[in-house]
């Protein structure tokens, strides 16, 4: 079951194939960063870590 890697919580598969970082990592989904801003925020906590 694929997990946000910033606060744990559950994204489905089809999420995980949209956002997911290179590295198959998502790091933001809609339980901890804002809707229209998850690329941009996925894309910011990648190169902080």
């Amino acid at each position: 079951m694929p997990r946000c890697t910033h606060c744990d919580g559950h994204v489905s598969d089809d999420f995980v194939r949209v956002f997911a970082a290179e590295d198959g990592q998502v790091r933001a989904c809609p339980n901890c960063a804002a809707n229209a801003g998850i690329a941009e925020v996925s894309r910011d906590r990648g190169r902080k870590a």
